[in-house]
């Protein structure tokens, strides 16, 4: 009987272990997703902190200027200033509140068109024409690059090198002439993170650029046989095929051909002579030349242009219209001069380009006097 009872006992506890060990395998899926998942804040990325770098933007990328130099520039840039006078005038019209500083001092022209508050900025000087760049003073204020736009020299790598080894600020070079400003204005846009802006001049640009190529096909080869005069006696002329002559090249038929064109803005310095045997039909005198005395002047009364009566006198304000230097402000020039030649090829409203451009440009809505005082010289017939 006991045996009996003894067995019976075993079989009970046996089947309550089967019972016991079939909920456990039951259980099994359930109970392995909690252990995984304890395992994983192991591994997780919220429990790891990224450097800062990785988890942003980089702080420089590597930029190919347009003289083919790789430069290491940073992706966020508040503060510039230009290598020279030609890069802040272009500057000027995307990013003047990045000027940490000025490469050429505002003089009585700007007076009225640039603000008061930047001719208050510190003057560093220019790498080019005086060279007299202070880089102690440009250190002080931390700019975090140096732009150089326009003409690539035959020194301009070695030049951009020696500056930025110079300096220790990275400096880039941008080329600009009249058929690649648009382009120009779109890289400092890249660069500078203001596309919509550089979108903006580049479309001026090319609007104005375009058609003036477009008219002069239509001119061919009768354009106007003409020079471009300057200094205070007269006597210098911009060279045709130079750098600086590039405007009154495209829209004249420049008669100052030299055997070495300057690549200054004061020109070739040549004699009453030769003026007299290239004689031209019509002249532009640069601000501040012999305009208002030229028709006094005995020499002067047989040149043809003098005795005809037609030449003008090129606006400025606050930039010369024609150049010097020769940056974005020659578009003004393309409107004006060119319609002032040809006007029969001509159907656009000079006076509403000429306000257009000063308001995008610099800013600046012109006054009626301003626009009066600014062309009192500039046509032939009003």
């Amino acid at each position: 009987m006991k045996k009996r009872i003894i067995s019976l006992l075993l079989a009970f506890v046996m089947v309550i272990g089967l019972t016991a060990c079939a909920g456990n395998k039951a259980e099994t899926p359930a109970s392995s997703t909690p252990v995984q998942e304890a395992a994983q804040p192991q591994t997780s990325e919220p429990q790891v902190t990224e450097p800062e770098e990785t988890q942003n933007a980089p702080a420089t990328i590597t930029f190919t200027d347009d003289c083919g130099r790789e430069v290491e520039i940073p992706t966020d840039i508040t503060r510039v200033v230009s290598s020279g006078p030609l890069s802040q005038i272009v500057l000027f019209a995307i990013a003047p509140e990045m000027f940490v500083g000025l490469a050429a001092e505002y003089g009585d022209s700007a007076k009225g068109f640039i603000p008061e508050e930047y001719f208050d900025l510190p003057y560093f000087g220019q790498l080019y024409g005086s060279a007299n760049l202070n880089v102690e003073e440009l250190a002080a204020v931390n700019p975090q690059l140096i732009i150089d736009i326009g003409e690539a020299k035959k020194s301009i790598v070695e030049d951009m090198d020696d500056l930025e080894a110079q300096t220790q600020i990275p400096s880039i070079h941008i080329e600009a002439s009249l058929a690649t400003m648009p382009d120009a204005y779109r890289k400092l846009g890249s660069i500078l993170g203001k596309e919509e802006k550089g979108e903006e001049l580049a479309q001026f640009c090319e609007k104005v650029y375009n058609r003036t190529v477009s008219i002069m096909d239509q001119v061919g080869d009768n354009k106007v046989n003409a020079l471009y005069i300057l200094g205070e006696e007269g006597l210098n002329v911009l060279a045709n095929g130079s750098y600086h002559a590039e405007l009154i090249d495209l829209l004249t038929n420049n008669l100052a051909v030299v055997d070495n064109p300057a690549g200054k803005g004061s020109g070739n310095e040549v004699t009453m002579e030769q003026i007299a045997l290239w004689n031209p039909d019509f002249i532009l005198f640069a601000p501040g030349s012999i305009y208002d005395t030229v028709a006094e002047q005995d020499a002067w009364k047989e040149i043809t242009a003098v005795k005809n009566s037609n030449y003008i006198e090129v606006p400025e304000g606050p930039h010369n219209w024609m150049g010097t230097p020769p940056a974005v402000q020659r578009y003004l020039g393309l409107i004006w001069l060119t319609a002032e030649l040809y006007p029969e090829f001509c159907d656009y409203d000079v006076k509403a380009e000429i306000m257009e451009y000063y308001e995008l440009f610099y800013g600046c809505t012109l006054t009626e006097e301003q626009y009066d005082a600014l062309t009192a010289n500039a046509f032939i017939n009003k």
